[in-house]
């Protein structure tokens, strides 16, 4: 269902679906639960918009999603125990 969803949304938002099939999605999912667990839930769903604007700011590819997941991922990190 993620995958049809994904495609879908793609069409509707006028977004290339192949480039977005070489995104690591696996990679988003597990961003936006160390955002949620480190920070707070409502984290979750901005870190991810926020990796997707960074990653588009520096040129789109998934070397820039991947880039900037992994900045998000360190912040979420230094994060942990905050959160409450």
């Amino acid at each position: 269902m993620l995958d049809e969803w994904t495609a879908a949304l793609a069409a509707d938002l006028g977004l290339d679906a192949a480039a977005l099939a070489a995104m690591d999605v696996d990679l988003l999912l597990e961003v936006a639960k160390e955002a949620a667990q480190s920070v707070t839930r409502p984290a979750a769903p901005l870190t991810t918009f926020m990796v997707g604007y960074a990653a588009a700011r520096a040129g789109g590819s998934a070397i820039d999603v991947m880039a900037a997941a992994d900045t998000a991922r360190a912040a979420a990190a230094r994060w942990q125990g905050r959160a409450g």
